[in-house]
Formats: C-alpha cells, sequence, structure tokens
C-alpha cells in the first residue's frame, strides 16, 4: 500500500478573477453604447437648441424616390412643394436617409436645395 501523506484541505474558489472580468465587461459596454440624443449634423452652421416653429419639413431620401412628410415626391417638385411649408429662407428642413441610400444621394440633394435657397438642412441618423 502507498502512503501519499496526510491530505490537504480543499482550497476555496476565488471569485476575484470573476468579478474582474464582469467589471472589464460592464467597462467595454459602457464604452461602447451609444448615449444620448441621435446623431444630428446641422449643415447650416445653427445652433441646436432653438425651438421648431410652422409646419413640419421632413424630407426622406433613398434610391428609388423622395418623401416629403410622408408622401412621396419626384425630385423635381421637391422645391415647389417645400415653398408652401417655409417661412422664410432660413427656416429648418430636417433631412433623413432611408436604407440604401447613399452618400451620393445626400449631396445631391444637398445640392438641390442649396441651389434652390434653401439655407437651413439638418441631417439626422435614421
Amino acid at each position: 500500500m502507498i502512503i501519499l501523506g496526510p491530505p490537504r484541505p480543499r482550497r476555496r474558489m476565488s471569485l476575484t478573477p470573476m468579478i474582474d472580468v464582469v467589471f472589464l465587461l460592464l467597462i467595454f459596454f459602457m464604452l461602447a453604447a451609444r448615449f444620448g440624443q441621435e446623431g444630428v449634423l446641422a449643415l447650416s452652421g445653427g445652433t441646436g437648441g432653438e425651438a421648431w416653429s410652422g409646419p413640419p419639413r421632413l424630407v426622406d431620401f433613398a434610391p428609388d424616390g423622395l418623401w416629403l412628410n410622408g408622401t412621396p415626391l419626384p425630385p423635381d417638385a421637391l422645391s415647389g412643394a417645400l415653398a408652401p411649408l417655409m417661412h422664410g429662407p432660413d427656416a429648418p428642413i430636417i433631412l433623413r436617409p432611408r436604407d440604401g441610400a447613399s452618400l451620393q444621394h445626400l449631396t445631391d440633394l444637398l445640392e438641390h436645395l442649396q441651389t434652390d435657397g434653401f439655407t437651413r438642412l439638418i441631417l439626422v441618423e435614421p
């Protein structure tokens, strides 16, 4: 018979490494999360704390068309449809891309609206 010596007492499992991993995951997800408002880019350089005035002017754009306040429009009719909704050339117009909209669609729309005299354009994330 082989005698190996007195039995060693069992070690208790340490929770310190698991707590460290949980805190690291918590920090990672806090840094990776997006807090606050939706991303807004004011293309006219205006301040963001102003109250909205007048009727809504939401322009959705995608590769297959444009929508003003949810109503589909051909691209050449957008300026004419916006004119009655504007109380002045500095009234804000909100631009929102839909699925599939590219940067080229945005630049074409911006160029079209700026040549028609609309100066306050706000781009929001979908």
